[in-house]
């Protein structure tokens, strides 16, 4: 599977503001604790992995759903900076946009996420008036699964030499409809354990026979990764652990983008998930969605 890296990533999600707050260590139930920072910044899964991809080089878009209030104006801006282009997302008048506010515990790096939203979803239709032209890849998130899949159908029909990715981060009604399009299907452990499964093989082994994706990859957070393609065998690929475990937020977004990275560079499925994991856990080490120098050079 290649994509054609010369023209532009286009990913499909939501973009939320996040409210960041870094605390010593996760509080109790009924606690009153004093932050150590805090922080206003533009979140979203596929905004995340977005901004990997513009940083090693790719020229990105994207498409969804904000209000009109500052907190989207914030977002925008951010976007702008990173490169990705956003004009043709959508503002919904008088609507609130999606906000996160997130526990980071300086202790041990983990976060907890409380999410408001009360915006629509992007439909389908919506999606009918993004061009297509010249796309390298397009990246979804797996949310609202019967409209994502009608968009995928799109692609598919319109742009059928476009390489397809659908992240799986969370069971949902009616997620099945999003096994058949994608080429590349980017699971999560929760997702994985969602259906049962606690064994990264057994699960990818299950999601390859139920889709007609060529490549399942799942994200295993401390354990790393493993991946299976079609006609192959599960392949597994160890964490890379940095020097201190400062910030997971984001982590499996920047996983992601790693692997999407790969794959537009034309390298094997496995050299694509080792740079991939060795990406989400150089951005562990220190707070932020930023490529560090170790990472791999930009693409061409």
């Amino acid at each position: 599977m290649r994509g054609r890296s010369a023209g532009p990533v286009l990913g499909v999600g939501i973009a939320v503001l996040d409210l960041v707050y870094e605390v010593a260590v996760y509080p109790a139930e009924d606690d009153e604790v004093r932050a150590l920072a805090m922080r206003r910044v533009r979140g979203g899964n596929v905004t995340n992995s977005l901004a990997v991809l513009s940083q090693l080089g790719h020229d990105c878009r994207w498409v969804g759903i904000l209000g009109d209030d500052p907190a989207a104006d914030l977002i925008l801006a951010d976007l702008a900076d990173q490169g990705i282009h956003a004009r043709e997302a959508m503002r919904v008048p008088g609507g609130t946009t999606p906000t996160s506010s997130i526990l980071l515990s300086r202790g041990g790096g983990s976060r907890t996420i409380v999410h408001f939203r009360d915006l629509p979803e992007l439909s389908a239709d919506d999606f009918g008036r993004v061009s297509l032209d010249g796309l390298a890849w397009v990246h979804f998130e797996g949310r609202n699964p019967l409209e994502t899949a009608r968009m995928i159908r799109r692609v598919r029909e319109e742009a059928p030499d476009v390489p397809i990715s659908v992240e799986l981060e969370k069971s949902r009604p009616g997620i099945e409809a999003l096994l058949h399009g994608p080429q590349l299907l980017l699971a999560s452990r929760a997702f994985a354990r969602a259906g049962g499964r606690e064994d990264p093989g057994d699960f990818l082994e299950d999601l390859l026979v139920r889709s007609d994706a060529r490549l399942c990859v799942v994200a295993w957070g401390a354990d790393g990764a493993a991946f299976l393609a079609r006609g192959g065998q599960v392949q597994r690929v160890p964490a890379y652990v940095p020097t201190r475990v400062v910030d997971t937020l984001g982590a499996g977004d920047v996983f992601n983008a790693g692997v999407i990275h790969g794959l537009l560079q034309g390298r094997p499925a496995a050299e694509a998930v080792v740079q991939a994991v060795k990406l989400a856990g150089l951005k562990c080490g220190h707070p932020g969605i930023v490529v560090e120098r170790e990472s791999p050079p930009k693409s061409d």
